[in-house]
């Protein structure tokens, strides 16, 4: 199977095709190969040959159903995929189909009225000669009742005026008989030394009894076509029976079709054998008229004869001129005769065929009045060619608004694409008015959109970048790992809002057993705060090292600081920071003279002497901390003074608490105690509640369980503001 896949895939590569695509394209391109195969095999003489041919066909039948449904799928998928041959198939349906049918319908009809008028004519034409027939038929009946009225002598001749059938007379096989008491009277014309075989002779001997007083109409006898009329009248008790007769002779036929192209008078006959007569010899065939159209053949004398030699007995007249237009197209119509069985009276089927032509016939309509014909002709033409201009105008209306269409589609379609590969900057050029330049105006407005989405997509993606950077480098600024001190347990956390934070908390390790810490709360959020944190982190980190308010303090801490040796980072004027109060006041000027007026910041500050137990600080103007007492009482640290960098040379004072073993120091910044639900703040007693519930279990416990509590009350809210929890427990 992969063999055969493989050979299919080859010849579609070479033909420059895509590989067949499911089974019945499969399977037809097999019968295909097969086709090819067994049409070579037919070549072979003799009955393989034949075999190969037959099986060649069989394949053929089988590759058009199956080429079916591929040709419909490709006209679906290839040919009517682009809009414009949509459109093109669609006006063709709509516009083009409907005008198709009317001019067929047109066509149609004109064709049939064109044939019927045709037969009419043809009919009246033969109907106005077996009038004048039936006339003279009539005329002749009362002439020889006249004349036998005045007792001319049995098997004299009757006189007759030869102007009575002069005109008759001209005509080839005009024949006249009279019968009184079905017995032939001698017809004479008046004033001719001639003998009564000067009138045409008819060939009947007896009068046929079927028709009545009075007949007119085409019979057939022996054979032949005449128009034939039957008068009867009753005189002094005998009948006298005038019969006129007419031969359809080509030649009378010709006056008949003249000014109509050509009539044919066809009889729909069966030729049989007739019986032999006394003599033993065989009789003439006998014409039989029989409607027998399924037959493929007929009889004469015991002998097959085809189709065109049975229309031997067919009169044809007239003559069909050539086409004056190219639209004169040849009429050509089939209309039934009444003809009767001269010997029987029975009705049979005879056909008139009329070929003609829309000119003969547009003369024969208009033959009284050829000058209005004319005008008449000159008008149809007119309005032909204004329909026609109406039709081409409609056609390129037609073709510029699916020009219109198509562009429009093929603009969006390259737009689509060129946006599809990167370049945004593609615009639709758009010169028109209406819905579809609507369109392309607003894909190029959707395109201009997204091109400043993506601008400001890569713009935020470079701050989140530039944020995540900031982030990192904040993140360095807090203490690593868990600091310890021998008396004291410590442990902060820092939990932003946002991807950079504005709180601080900060431990400050000197001497082995002291320890600096600090507590702030930047004023705003997000980089701005963050920058203003990063600026108090290090100048608490630089007043830790004294600075040079402190220095000036005392030059004996100068000289004890000088004796130290340079690498021992922990003892480096660390008794300098045993005043928190004057590091604020520092802190105050430093951040009031470098940052703007509305730019401050919370501070608390706090000196831990590990040997004593005591804690010096100075809050400047953060929320005050707690001091968890084992007895469960709460400890206030608020002294201070109001918030750091908002006013100029400000003092802060400061106090000093006893710790105890199990005394929980809790500072925070207001991240914690400031979110609200529906039942208001979480609060300061929340905090000590949870804090004091879970006082047994480590500092690093105690703030996951206090942060799960404010996570609880916030609910599915989001973090209103950065959350700092620092937690020191005296051991």
């Amino acid at each position: 199977m992969g063999h055969l896949r493989n050979f299919e895939a080859g010849v579609f590569r070479r033909v420059r095709r895509d590989p067949p695509q499911g089974k019945v394209h499969r399977i037809a391109f097999w019968l295909f190969v097969m086709y090819l195969a067994t049409g070579l095999g037919q070549f072979i003489s003799g009955k393989a040959g034949e075999f190969f041919g037959a099986l060649s066909v069989l394949t053929l039948m089988l590759l058009i159903v199956f080429c079916i449904p591929l040709f419909w799928r490709w006209v679906f998928g290839r040919l009517l995929w682009k809009v414009r041959n949509r459109l093109v198939v669609t006006y063709l349906l709509m516009g083009l189909a409907p005008v198709v049918l009317f001019v067929t319908l047109a066509a149609i009809l004109l064709y049939v009225f064109s044939g019927q008028f045709a037969i009419f004519a043809a009919n009246t034409e033969i109907s106005s000669e077996l009038a004048r027939v039936s006339a003279t038929n009539r005329a002749l009946a009362f002439h020889v009742a006249h004349v036998l009225a005045h007792g001319p002598t049995a098997g004299s001749a009757v006189s007759v005026e030869e102007e009575d059938f002069s005109s008759r007379m001209q005509q080839r096989g005009f024949a006249v008989a009279v019968f009184k008491d079905d017995q032939p009277i001698p017809l004479s014309p008046v004033g001719l030394q001639t003998p009564v075989a000067q009138l045409p002779p008819s060939t009947l001997a007896h009068p046929p009894k079927w028709p009545k007083d009075h007949f007119a109409g085409i019979v057939i006898d022996n054979g032949n076509f005449y128009l034939r009329a039957v008068d009867r009248q009753t005189f002094a008790g005998h009948v006298i029976t005038a019969v006129t007769s007419l031969p359809l002779h080509r030649e009378n036929v010709d006056q008949i079709a003249s000014g109509l192209g050509t009539v044919t008078i066809i009889p729909d006959v069966e030729v049989e054998e007739d019986q032999q007569d006394a003599s033993g010899g065989s009789a003439r065939p006998k014409i039989k008229i029989m409607r027998n159209p399924d037959a493929p053949s007929i009889k004469v004398n015991g002998q097959d004869v085809d189709v065109e030699e049975s229309r031997r007995h067919s009169i044809t007249g007239g003559t069909l001129p050539g086409p004056q237009h190219f639209y004169d197209v040849t009429v050509t119509f089939y209309a039934p005769l009444s003809t009767f069985d001269w010997s029987t009276g029975e009705p049979h089927s005879t056909y008139a065929k009329v070929s003609s032509r829309p000119s003969l016939l547009y003369q024969r309509l208009f033959i009284t009045s050829l000058r209005i014909a004319a005008v008449f002709q000159d008008v149809f033409i007119g309005i032909a060619v204004f329909f026609g201009v109406i039709e081409l105008f409609a056609f390129f209306m037609a073709v510029r608004l699916n020009r219109t269409i198509t562009k429009s589609v093929r603009d969006l379609y390259q737009a689509t694409v060129a946006i599809d590969h990167g370049n945004l900057s593609h615009r639709i050029e758009v010169t028109r008015n209406d819905q579809l330049a609507a369109l392309s105006r607003s894909f190029n407005s959707m395109t201009a959109s997204l091109e400043r989405l993506l601008e400001e997509q890569r713009e935020k993606q470079r701050m989140q970048n530039e944020l995540a950077i900031a982030q990192e480098v904040q993140s360095n600024l807090f203490p690593r790992g868990n600091l310890t001190v021998p008396s004291l347990e410590l442990h902060g956390a820092c939990y932003p809002a946002r991807t950079v934070s504005g709180d601080y908390y900060d431990f400050l390790v000197f001497g082995g057993a002291n320890l600096g810490l600090a507590l702030g709360d930047i004023s705003g959020k997000g980089i701005s705060a963050a920058l203003l944190m990063a600026t108090l982190h290090s100048a608490v980190r630089a007043y830790r090292f004294a600075g040079e308010e402190l220095i000036t303090a005392g030059t004996a801490a100068l000289a004890i600081a000088s004796t130290h040796s340079a690498g021992e980072e922990q003892v480096e004027c660390g008794e300098l920071f045993e005043e928190p109060s004057k590091i604020l006041a520092l802190l105050n000027r430093h951040l009031y003279r470098s940052t703007q007026p509305e730019k401050y910041a919370t501070l608390f500050l706090g000196h831990y002497d590990g040997q004593k137990s005591k804690l010096i600080y100075s809050n400047g103007g953060q929320l005050p901390p707690f001091l968890l007492r084992t007895d469960d009482s709460v400890t206030r640290l608020d002294c201070g003074g109001t918030v750091v960098g908002l006013l100029n040379n400000v003092s802060y004072e400061q106090a000093t608490e006893q710790l105890y073993p199990g005394d929980i120091l809790i500072a925070y910044s207001d991240g914690v105690t400031e979110p609200e639900n529906e039942f208001g703040e979480f609060g300061e007693d929340r905090l000590i509640e949870v804090v004091r519930r879970h006082r047994h279990l480590s500092l690093e416990a105690i703030s996951e369980q206090v942060m799960q509590s404010l996570r609880t009350w916030i609910g599915g809210q989001e973090q209103p503001d950065d959350i700092t929890l620092v937690l020191a427990r005296q051991r």
